[in-house]
């Protein structure tokens, strides 16, 4: 008996190994997935800007990172104790504007050199409404709590977003011929403006996405959203306020992606190095024991096993932490 409405992925064109570079930009979906791509030491770059959810703010840190231009004090704000940018999430924020700006010039620092040998950008969309400073004419990443009657708010339409990423994507090409892009939108629900309006954001959202993938080569989706409204379509996949997703979820999701995009003999390696990140992972109760020094041995002997084959895999942090508790025996 079948008790669950099977979403069908299309079967792309390329595949994810551990020679891909990739980055993610977007929701907090993208930062999901992204860790687990970090988890599994694959060369990802996961939100340079931080976390970022309508598709125009997405659209300014790309420009942001093909510019490559360094933010200075005159790019911040002061708001309350704290320096922000409106380009960034509030991760990024400091009472020190020094300090706000070597995290946000180190990431795009690092993003801007990434960008010419990215293989795939998967950016994640999660809501359509936008909230514009009207003082600045830009659409912000985040409001970082400055007073409302600064902003607009409004829905974009999906000719804003289809006109945005066709150029913009262009441009990206330009500097990255063979650049792919990925396109996900968040499961996530926002709620703001009710049911009907989440779905209004969210069809907004897939139509734009299906617009781009019909007149862009190599623009491809991951059905993410629909994996969760029709596979997962039960609260107990979703976290106590009933919108995000639950552990359970990002894991199932998770699957489905890796099953679409990364080859088997591939997950055999990621399989290895999940273990090696658990048995690092683990407190043991007497590290001085033969068993845990002959597994701390056999963590060591795999790491270089794998390095040896796989150069670009850097296991400097598990190997400094194992050999610090390695003993002879």
């Amino acid at each position: 008996m079948n008790l669950q409405t099977k979403i069908t992925i299309a079967a792309p064109d390329f595949s994810i190994d551990y020679n891909s570079k990739l980055m993610m930009l977007g929701s907090c979906f993208a930062e999901n997935m992204g860790g687990k791509f970090s988890y599994y030491k694959f060369d990802v770059d996961v939100n340079p800007c931080g976390i970022i959810y309508n598709p125009l703010s997405v659209a300014n840190v790309l420009r942001l990172i093909m510019e490559g231009k360094p933010f200075g004090k005159d790019d911040l704000r002061k708001v309350g104790e704290k320096w922000v940018s409106l380009y960034h999430h509030g991760a990024f924020s400091s009472t020190d504007p020094e300090e706000c700006l070597r995290r946000i010039n180190e990431r795009l620092e690092r993003a801007t050199r990434e960008l010419r040998s990215l293989d795939l950008l998967v950016i994640t969309w999660g809501t359509a409404w936008v909230y514009k400073h009207v003082g600045e004419n830009l659409v912000v990443s985040n409001c970082h709590k400055i007073p409302s009657q600064e902003f607009e708010r409004s829905r974009l339409s999906v000719e804003d977003i289809v006109k945005e990423y066709v150029e913009l994507i262009g441009r990206l090409r330009e500097i990255n011929p063979g650049l792919r892009v990925l396109f996900t939108v968040s499961p996530i629900r926002h709620w703001k403006d009710g049911a009907h309006g989440n779905q209004l954001s969210k069809a907004t959202l897939l139509l734009a996405i299906d617009q781009l993938r019909e007149k862009l080569d190599h623009v491809y989706y991951f059905p993410a959203y629909e994996i969760v409204l029709d596979e997962l379509r039960d609260y107990r996949f979703y976290a106590d306020d009933m919108l995000h997703m639950s552990g359970l979820t990002v894991d199932y999701i998770w699957e489905r992606f890796l099953y679409s995009f990364i080859t088997p003999d591939v997950l055999g390696l990621m399989n290895q190095i999940g273990r090696i990140n658990k048995g690092v992972a683990h407190r043991p109760f007497d590290p001085q024991s033969e068993d845990y020094q002959r597994l701390v041995k056999k963590m060591l002997a795999e790491i270089a096993m794998i390095s040896h084959s796989y150069p670009m895999i850097n296991f400097s942090a598990e190997e400094e932490k194992l050999k610090s508790l390695e003993f002879k025996i």
